[in-house]
């Protein structure tokens, strides 16, 4: 009997980098120092990038961020809203998430190819600059 295996789209270095640089961009203009993380679909880092002065704390945070975006599929924001309505049992999910606002998945043509996420100032700010990295990719891909 013939098996048929999914064809799926996948992030590249190159594609990081881009999200990257759109990312440090958008916190540049704003004066706000973050480190910026990328990840595949399985949330391995694809490209970590510390802004010169950004604590070291927020390495590890964005990292985070990243994987869980991708594990959950949604941006981490919805999850930080969650356990601040009262839902403190999602605490207890496995695979450590960061139940913070910042992390964002990236999906292409209805995939989920991977995930940004960015740490180092407000949360919100966090999200602005993620968005921005997500912005150009989808951009140079149009």
């Amino acid at each position: 009997m013939p098996v048929t295996l999914h064809t799926k789209k996948a992030l590249t270095l190159e594609a990081a980098r881009l999200m990257a640089e759109a990312a440090e961009a958008c916190a540049a203009k704003n004066g706000w120092k973050v480190v910026i993380a990328v990840a595949d679909d399985g949330g391995h880092a694809l490209l970590v990038h510390r802004i010169d002065g950004t604590q070291y704390s927020s390495v590890a945070t964005a990292m985070g961020k990243a994987r869980t975006a991708v594990a959950y599929k949604r941006p981490t924001r919805i999850l930080e809203e969650m356990v601040n309505k009262g839902r403190f049992s999602f605490l207890s999910a496995g695979g450590d998430p960061v139940v913070l606002q910042g992390g964002l998945p990236v999906e292409i043509d209805g995939q989920l190819v991977g995930a940004i996420g960015v740490s180092g100032v407000k949360a919100s700010d966090d999200e602005i600059v993620a968005q921005a990295g997500i912005d150009a990719l989808r951009q140079a891909l149009a």
